[in-house]
């Protein structure tokens, strides 16, 4: 049985917008509340967000439950766009990193509805969608991940897919669950415009990347096989410095997962 996650209604940002939403998600167009806290916007029980504060090495996650509602969480680093309702993500060069890297991030992960985390089989079809902009970035940001989940020690993640600051969109698969990755150029959009991807596995060894509606497909490397996965989606920014201000600040209309 398919199950369908829809996060959010697209902002009343104009018809285009409003449209490719409505061809996204397939669902009926509807203005998100800027008022309302990102969970009274979109459904977030299926997601829990890392943010780039905390203690060196383990950066803050805030769990679905706290997400939730019209009065769940946000702050400097998760928020809602006051002026069209955008779930908004930043993450500046200086922050709290995970130990298996050197970049803040803010973040969700994929979550099960009872609480437990995503960990699903290659086998089967699975998919995210997204609308999105990319507000600022200074250098890179990854707005989206298949990550690696149990199946073996590898934290590698599948898949990344990144706008640079250039406007390009590249898509990263890793070559092995041991490292090394293949960098593909999959589409261009100038910052600060709204586009759209998917991100899908077919088959059990096929990754299916759509952009702005063109698709291109990538082979899975059977040494993935033993992992199981989750999505990520949010601002995995690419640099890192001391600064505080400079970062990236990634704005999403609309996400959804479905498994089946």
């Amino acid at each position: 049985m398919n199950r369908s996650r829809l996060l959010a209604a697209p902002p009343a940002a104009g018809l285009a917008l409003a449209l490719a939403l409505v061809l996204l998600t397939g669902g009926s167009a509807g203005a998100a509340d800027p008022g309302k806290a990102p969970g009274g916007n979109f459904d977030l029980s299926i997601w829990q967000l890392q943010e780039p504060v905390g203690s060196p090495g383990s950066p803050t996650t805030i769990s679905s439950s706290r997400l939730q509602g019209a009065n769940g969480y946000q702050d400097a680093y998760f928020y809602t766009d006051a002026r069209d309702g955008a779930m908004t993500f930043w993450a500046p060069e200086k922050g709290v990193t995970t130990p298996n890297s050197n970049y803040a991030r803010s973040e969700l992960r994929e979550m099960n509805r009872d609480g437990s985390a995503a960990n699903w089989s290659l086998s089967g079809s699975h998919r995210m969608s997204a609308t999105l902009r990319v507000v600022s970035v200074t250098k890179n940001v990854c707005v989206g991940q298949i990550h690696l989940g149990t199946g073996g020690s590898s934290t590698k993640p599948l898949l990344e897919l990144y706008y640079h600051s250039d406007g390009d969109i590249v898509l990263g698969t890793e070559n092995s669950p041991s490292g090394g990755q293949t960098t593909h150029t999959v589409g261009h959009v100038s910052i600060g415009k709204t586009w759209t991807y998917t991100i899908a596995v077919s088959g059990g060894n096929t990754i299916d990347l759509t952009v702005n509606g063109t698709t291109s497909h990538y082979a899975i490397p059977s040494s993935f096989n033993p992992y199981k996965q989750y999505f990520k989606a949010g601002s995995y920014n690419q640099s890192s410095s001391d600064s505080t201000t400079n970062g990236a600040r990634v704005a999403f209309y609309g996400l959804t997962v479905k498994h089946g």
